[in-house]
């Protein structure tokens, strides 16, 4: 016997990928997520609702039951538990604007294969730099994505009855490790290290949140700015380690052992991928997102901060899943 021709629809869905980004995008735009949340369940209901055409309500809705993220019972719709959890306007875990943003990165996937051949950027790229024009989008787009690890770190550390720590965050963009730490406990401080256009959107969110009195901004580099030497209980490097390479990575570590007080923790938050690179999945594909974007960047596995934590002076390291991300706490 031959074995049967596989189907090819896996195939087909993934090349046409693109369509699930642009009906999510979509989505998000017109916030039909909110509305089904809100009680609306049909397609003439949602096009009311969202102010759009029935024609394309029912086009996205088919889309979206499509790829997983609506669900259809008796013809009427509702929000699967994961769109719920992360896609409805308003909820402190809201991947909506995220949504919308990589729309607009999609042109940029033209460029990979040349990447690919080259091993590095072909296009001039703005993650590492201060003056990107996107920063605003940008930052507070991806801030929804650090709640679960933050608020898992916030318990794994007990900083709620930590009392009076202080804590550094390199490169904490929007600020949510410090707004969410420092209303959990009164009595802490956070300095942030980070470029002055991104300080000034965390100013101004950790304002909104009214715990602003206690945070404080420093500008720079953190490749090149003085973390000082035992000031700080906790330190955090989140979503920072992808964009390094290596020897970047392990030097930064080294200064933050430094700059903490003994019996202090580093909290490390990124994608990370197993050690023989068989998952996670998102993981695995976010590499791509780096060799894309960054010079030096990738997806590392857990063995490689293991030994980079243990070469900055670490003696205890612990990974903790926080999807799609990982926590790694270092002392």
């Amino acid at each position: 016997m031959t074995n049967p021709q596989p189907s090819p629809d896996t195939v087909m869905r993934l090349i046409n990928g693109y369509w699930a980004t642009g009906i999510l995008a979509a989505s998000a735009t017109h916030s039909l997520f909110t509305h089904l949340e809100n009680g609306a369940d049909t397609a003439a209901e949602l096009a009311d609702r969202a102010r759009i055409s029935e024609r394309g309500a029912q086009t996205l809705l088919d889309g979206l039951v499509s790829v997983g993220l609506v669900e259809l019972t008796g013809g009427r719709y509702r929000n699967t538990a994961e769109a719920s959890a992360y896609l409805v306007d308003g909820k402190p875990a809201s991947l909506s604007s995220f949504a919308k943003l990589k729309l607009s990165h999609m042109g940029s996937l033209a460029d990979l294969a040349e990447v690919v051949r080259v091993g590095g950027p072909v296009a001039k790229s703005v993650v590492e730099v201060a003056n990107n024009p996107h920063w605003e989008g940008i930052v507070t787009a991806i801030a929804a994505q650090s709640i679960p690890a933050a608020t898992l770190a916030a318990d794994l550390l007990g900083l709620a009855g930590a009392g009076e720590i202080s804590v550094l965050d390199v490169g904490g963009g929007s600020g949510v490790y410090s707004g969410i730490w420092l209303e959990a406990n009164p009595a802490a401080r956070a300095t942030q290290l980070d470029w002055e256009p991104i300080n000034a959107i965390a100013r101004r969110l950790l304002t909104e949140r009214g715990v602003a009195d206690r945070f404080t901004t420093v500008d720079g580099d953190f490749h090149s700015t003085d973390f000082g030497t035992a000031q700080y209980d906790v330190a955090v490097y989140s979503h920072i380690a992808h964009q390094e390479g290596p020897e970047s990575n392990v030097e930064v570590f080294t200064r933050l052992r430094q700059a903490l007080r003994p019996g202090g923790t580093l909290v490390v938050n990124d994608y990370v991928v197993d050690d023989d690179r068989g998952g996670p999945a998102f993981p695995l594909i976010f590499a791509a997102e780096m060799l894309l974007k960054s010079k030096q960047g990738s997806t590392w596995r857990r063995c490689d901060y293991q030994e980079w934590l243990t070469k900055a002076g670490f003696t205890s390291v612990s990974f903790h899943s926080a999807p799609p991300a990982t926590l790694v706490l270092a002392r």
